[in-house]
């Protein structure tokens, strides 16, 4: 019988490829999603993708009522990935509120619903602004958390060390949070991918928007940095390798010994990119030349920062396999078919 895993945020970006990997893997996935950051045909996509019915209840995290009818319904869900939260650095700046309430608050009523139907495994969606801007390079698990640069990343920080205080008195429960870098790329079906609303906060969406028209022209922030072109570093890695590292996640949790009930990953390429190569790279991948511009520095961003994947090779015997090409590749194709579908 397929284990069935709740899966938060499951019609977003990053869920929905998951949904697709959990499946391919032997995974039923329930996919709860409120599409307040999500389009319902996402789950038509996901249907052809997979080739069977995704069941979706459509819902809030926050809401009690409605997670406990969904454990109820269901029956014997034995565990869940949790992604469903605000995400945009600087709205949380701007509403620091609304974040606090939803990010802490849908995690708060799911591990009580999860404890009172006894689903022991869980997948937190953590990221890497848990590490602030770093004094050594590459981040490792243990390189010590800094102030939070925003109150969404403060949320990961507070989440990650709930989940550690709850796990502690639950004997039988399992966590483990997967500390993200930098998602890009989309399905090379081009069926799901990135869907911004609104304007872009992510570097590539931008990229592929301005080289398709909609937007004029990409900023990017400093050039002035101490990298070897000036501008930040981060590590992209393509949405289905990350998608991927979630089912050795479970397959983890639900193989290995007990010991220790709360583990964090890094999830990542190992390698940084500067904004430039990444721009550099689309340009040549694509064919297309950017219009593009340097501006001044972003308040909040960090100068660079990539992972050290070692414990995630080692105990979750899971490596990102795509690199920033194929990534490109699949982000250009994905902008196009959304260019293509809306005339």
């Amino acid at each position: 019988m397929e284990k069935k895993i709740l899966v938060t945020g499951g019609a977003g970006y990053i869920g929905s490829h998951t949904v697709v990997e959990l499946i391919e893997s032997g995974y039923e996935p329930i996919i709860i999603d409120n599409f307040v950051n999500a389009e319902p045909k996402v789950i038509d996509r996901l249907q052809q993708i997979v080739g069977r019915e995704v069941k979706l209840y459509e819902g809030d995290c926050n809401d009690e009522g409605f997670m406990r009818s969904v454990f109820s319904t269901e029956k014997n869900i034995t565990g869940a990935i949790h992604f469903a939260a605000y995400k945009a650095v600087g709205e949380s700046v701007e509403q620091p509120l609304k974040y606090y309430e939803n990010n802490i608050g849908s995690l708060l009523v799911l591990l009580k619903i999860m404890k009172e139907f006894n689903a022991r495994n869980f997948v937190f969606s953590s990221s890497c602004t848990v590490y602030g801007q770093p004094d050594n390079l590459p981040v490792t698990e243990s390189t010590p958390k800094k102030p939070a640069e925003s109150p969404y990343g403060n949320t990961k920080q507070i989440c990650e060390e709930i989940i550690e205080d709850f796990v502690r008195s639950e004997s039988s429960f399992r966590g483990i949070a997967l500390r993200y870098f930098n998602p890009i790329g989309a399905h090379p079906s081009s069926l799901i991918g990135e869907l911004p609303i609104g304007v872009p906060n992510n570097l590539v969406p931008f990229v592929t928007q301005t080289a398709s028209g909609i937007r004029e022209h990409l900023t990017i922030f400093g050039d002035d940095y101490d990298t070897p072109d000036g501008t930040c570093i981060r590590d992209y890695i393509h949405v289905v390798d990350l998608a991927k590292a979630h089912v050795k996640a479970l397959d983890y949790i639900e193989g290995s010994n007990k010991d220790k009930q709360f583990e964090l990953f890094n999830v990542g390429t190992g390698k940084g990119n500067t904004v430039l190569e990444v721009v550099k790279t689309f340009e040549h991948v694509s064919g297309e030349s950017l219009n593009y511009k340097i501006g001044d520095r972003r308040s909040g961003d960090v100068e660079k920062v990539y992972a050290n994947v070692d414990r995630s090779n080692q105990l979750l015997n899971w490596k990102a396999e795509l690199d920033l090409e194929r990534s490109l590749i699949d982000a250009w194709n994905w902008q196009k078919s959304l260019v293509e579908n809306a005339k």
